[in-house]
């Protein structure tokens, strides 16, 4: 006989930690969680902010995927590196706290899944965090932040802070949005924001190291719980599952260890996968579940026929721009140099503060906005009707989910565009090693950056088995700006940016002397879409390869989370999804898995399944 568990949890990232950890409140609830990595919470390339980038060309942190050649970015392979360690991409990923608006998550609700408006999530971003307010210097640095609402602490494990980290760039880009008329004049935790803001961090207030889920969700106190276990450098071959009143039943999962040693563990009422947006959909097409022409392709006995297991995948594309800076003025490109660095990391090592202490960055949302600054009202409906009243060949679904993200980006208080001001280089390569590579200077002076991400693509991408072998990686194909919509609003945003630097006082940190990278102006249309082709990558907020809506709209999972036709198999990470929200998507997905804790315990209130064990 197995080992039993009430849960079997399969991943141990950012939404599985969440999930276990509310479960076991319950001593009498016992859950087993299985993760590929190991623990690696305390080593310095992951814990300390700075030293984020590096992580990225090391395979012991994460699972390193590549995608197919994308033909609208002139055959670029990019990167997706999600993280493989206890904690997941929490624990790689570059802490910027971001939160949703009210009228992207009420979307969801439109899409057809009822009970996830704005108004159910909202209460769960309050239970994930607690927000540690600006330090008064910070707010003098910064022009004051007069947004910022103290009472939106929240009470939650997660800690959000702002490092001391922010400089005359960060400054001058609050200045300068003022000046082009977008001044932030509301918290944007509330579900509402347009104009240049100071994003919080994922960062431990006081010691300048990172909060990630195994941080704040796997305490040691949480650890020892004798109704927790935590099985590491172990990976989910697939789940076990029979038939009953014509459902799917999930009965268990088949693991091996770091050693090769196969084993069957029984799960009595549910398996929830957390593995994230490739591992997830992988897993259920190894299991069955999924299109069957490809299941059947590779051999795999076809339990639940749902094409769309692996489709829909939503990314936020993200252009980069580098411009050369006064040697006067501040870059991250000054820690290239050995000496700097070597001091930088004595200082953060014996005090916790210093340039590798926090990240510098700041943001900015932008609603549709060009070289001319924000679109008219007419001028963002001729652009819509130009590639989306005459689209033949979109379903009725399709074209009703068209629809409601038109209805966002078309109005001027949505933001289409998210801007990142960022205090170094991101160097874009063809066909790049590792993501380290990205954030490695390769011009001979300082730059900053400014990076364009687009909040609601068009675009949809795919995530795939090839093999029946879980070692295999799955086909990653992103599909990026296959939707024409796509490169036009990127490439209008591009022509924003040249309103940003060639505006008082962003514009006097630049040196006109020195090339920009890439050297071209964003004026012209056709210019900035070369740009947008040559210079956008992955902003790795990839998501939506399960999304939640009714089967017959193309879900894979039901408003609650449960795949349809299973009785027991629940999907909670960011891979249910329905519709990207805007900005960096942790926060949302914490707020999903506490929301999905919350429906299992009472779904084991109302006597949700249980398995004989067998």
């Amino acid at each position: 006989m197995s080992e039993s568990y009430d849960y079997v949890v399969v991943g141990g990232g950012t939404a599985g930690l969440v999930v276990a950890a509310r479960l076991t409140e319950d001593a009498n609830t016992r859950v087993l969680v299985i993760e590929a990595g190991a623990d690696k919470r305390n080593d310095p390339s992951l814990e300390t902010p700075g030293l984020v980038a590096g992580a990225y060309a090391d395979d012991r942190f994460i699972w390193p995927f590549q995608s197919t050649p994308q033909p609208e970015l002139h055959g670029r392979h990019l990167r997706q590196d999600t993280g493989k360690v206890l904690g997941g991409s929490s624990l790689t990923n570059f802490m910027m706290a971001m939160f949703p608006s009210r009228k992207n998550l009420d979307t969801w609700n439109k899409m057809g899944n009822k009970g996830w408006s704005y108004n159910d999530l909202a209460p769960y971003f309050q239970k994930f965090s607690t927000s540690h307010p600006p330090s008064k210097a910070i707010r003098e640095t910064l022009g004051g932040l007069g947004y910022y609402q103290e009472d939106m602490k929240g009470d939650g494990p997660i800690q959000l802070s702002f490092d001391d980290q922010y400089s005359v760039m960060n400054e001058k880009w609050f200045q300068t949005f003022a000046q082009l008329g977008l001044e932030m004049k509301t918290d944007p935790r509330t579900g509402k924001a347009i104009g240049a803001f100071q994003n919080s961090s994922t960062i431990e207030s006081g010691n300048n190291t990172r909060s990630s889920s195994v941080t704040a969700y796997y305490t040691e106190e949480i650890a020892k719980r004798p109704n927790l276990k935590v099985l590491l450098e172990t990976t989910v071959q697939k789940i076990t599952t029979e038939t009953r009143d014509g459902l799917v039943v999930a009965t268990g999962v088949e693991i091996k260890d770091k050693d090769g040693k196969v084993t069957t563990i029984t799960a009595k009422n549910e398996v929830v996968l957390a593995a994230g947006t490739v591992r997830t959909p992988q897993l259920l097409e190894l299991s069955g579940i999924g299109d069957r022409d490809l299941l059947e392709s590779l051999g795999i006995d076809v339990l639940i026929d749902n094409p769309n297991v692996g489709e829909h995948m939503q990314d936020h594309l993200m252009t980069s721009q580098q411009f050369p800076v006064k040697k006067e003025f501040p870059s991250a490109d000054g820690l290239r140099d050995p000496a700097r660095f070597k001091s930088a990391f004595e200082q953060y090592a014996s005090t916790k503060q210093g340039p590798l202490a926090g990240m510098g960055t700041s943001v900015a949302y932008v609603p549709l906005a060009d070289r001319n600054g924000i679109m008219t009202q007419a001028d963002r409906k001729a652009l819509f009707d130009k590639y989306l009243s005459s689209a033949p060949t979109l379903s009725p679904v399709q074209r009703r989910e068209f629809k409601l993200i038109r209805e966002i980006l078309e109005t001027e208080e949505e933001p289409a565009i998210q801007y990142l001001c960022f205090p170094g280089s991101l160097t874009v390569t063809p066909h790049p090693d590792t993501l380290t590579d990205m954030f490695t200077s390769h011009a001979p002076y300082d730059c900053i950056g400014i990076l364009s991400l687009l909040n609601h693509p068009f675009s949809r991408g795919s995530v795939h088995i090839s093999s029946k072998d879980f070692s295999v990686p799955p086909t990653w194909n992103p599909n990026y700006c296959s939707h024409p919509l796509d490169l036009e609003i990127l490439a209008r945003t591009v022509g924003f940016v040249e309103k940003i630097v060639n505006t008082a006082p962003y514009k006097d940190m630049i040196d006109p002397a020195l090339k920009r990278l890439p050297d071209a102006t964003g004026d012209d249309l056709e210019v900035a879409k070369e740009i947008v082709r040559g210079r956008t990558v992955s902003c790795f907020h990839i998501a939506g390869t399960c999304r939640m809506l009714p089967r017959e709209l193309g879900g894979v999972v039901d408003e609650r989370l449960i795949v349809h036709g299973t009785a027991n198999i629940r999907v909670v990470d960011a891979s249910m999804i329905p519709l990207e929200p805007l900005g960096n998507i942790q926060t949302t997905v914490y707020a999903v898995a506490e929301r999905a804790a919350d429906f299992i315990k009472e779904s084991k209130k109302a006597g949700g399944v249980a398995i004989s064990i067998r």
